[in-house]
């Protein structure tokens, strides 16, 4: 999904990344694209404001964030000054010691989530977690038949085994300065404006807007092709709405390609639709075996068409009760 865009080749300054490509989208700002089943398991990038280095979001392994960090620092010529955590989950976050020695920057609630989430009082046992998390994943990808499903599996079992590889290394690492809900960094050559509306996704979402370039670091509050985790589906309509109004013409997803502000109504219309079914009086169980429509079908995700009918389902009901 790339019309509407463009990138531009890096030349000289080739960066050889095993966990990333990298796509210049202006002068100074790159956004670093997931490869698949290398321990990054979303999308990042970094912006040079003349004055400083900002990276957006730090991949689910050290060994990927400190190839993103080493990308950043060669092609800018300076020193990583801040790192954004977009959210708490771990695919975003594990990369973050790597940032230990610069700012590291999220909104309050996102700290205390990755400080609750994501924390490994006792590595041991987190490992055999993992382990058998993983043990019955394998299992389950020898009996599964549905394509969709098995491509879901197939890349959460890739991904999760380069996690579970990077755990004894692993060091939980805080953010260390917390914004509310706009934060400004100024530079010589460019501003670049951290926004938080709320959450959605997760109960805190946070993206990167870039306004002379008219660019967004979303993070997960735009993916593509993707049944997301939801927490607030209301809360993740009002977000994007507000989103909608910004002069954006290229977005930097969480996951899936770059692509423009089209991403939004794709994902406002599948919000939208989950809604509206949830609300259709139904018992649960009837509506969520259903089968999803024509243009979700071939959507990828770990939770899937009908977990997040029920998430949206169980949080309606919560709301009315």
């Amino acid at each position: 999904m790339n019309d509407g865009w463009i990138t531009m080749h890096i030349q000289e300054e080739a960066i050889d990344s095993t966990f990333f490509t990298l796509e210049k989208l202006a002068e100074g700002v790159y956004a670093a694209m997931s490869k698949s089943g290398t321990g990054t398991w979303s999308n990042g990038g970094f912006v040079d404001t003349g004055k400083d280095v900002i990276v957006f979001d730090a991949f689910s392994t050290p060994k990927a964030a400190m190839e993103l960090r080493a990308a950043a620092e060669k092609l800018t010529g300076k020193k990583v000054t801040y790192l954004v955590n977009s959210h708490y989950h771990g695919d975003h976050t594990f990369g973050n010691q790597v940032f230990a020695d610069t700012v590291i920057i999220s909104t309050e609630k996102t700290k205390e989530l990755i400080e609750e989430k994501n924390s490994i009082p006792d590595l041991k046992k987190e490992k055999q977690m993992f382990q058998e998390y993983l043990d019955g994943l394998e299992k389950r990808l020898e009996t599964e038949r549905d394509p969709v499903i098995l491509k879901s599996l197939s890349n959460q079992f890739i991904e999760m085994k380069a996690v579970f590889e990077s755990l004894d290394n692993l060091t939980i690492t805080l953010p260390n300065l917390t914004f509310d809900k706009k934060l400004t960094f100024h530079g010589s050559e460019r501003t670049a404006e951290l926004y938080c509306f709320g959450g959605g996704h997760t109960p805190s979402d946070s993206f990167l807007y870039i306004p002379e370039e008219k660019i967004a670091f979303m993070g997960d509050l735009a993916t593509e092709g993707l049944h997301f985790p939801i927490d607030n589906p209301l809360e993740f309509v009002s977000i994007l709405e507000k989103v909608m109004k910004y002069d954006i013409q290229t977005v930097v997803p969480g996951h899936g390609e770059i692509g423009t502000k089209e991403y939004f109504l794709i994902i406002l219309k599948y919000l939208s639709h989950l809604i509206e079914t949830a609300n259709s009086g139904n018992a649960l169980e009837e509506f969520i075996a259903l089968e999803p429509p024509e243009e979700y079908k071939g959507w990828t995700g770990v939770n899937g068409y009908k977990q997040n009918l029920s998430r949206v389902y169980t949080f309606l009901n919560q709301e009315n009760s």
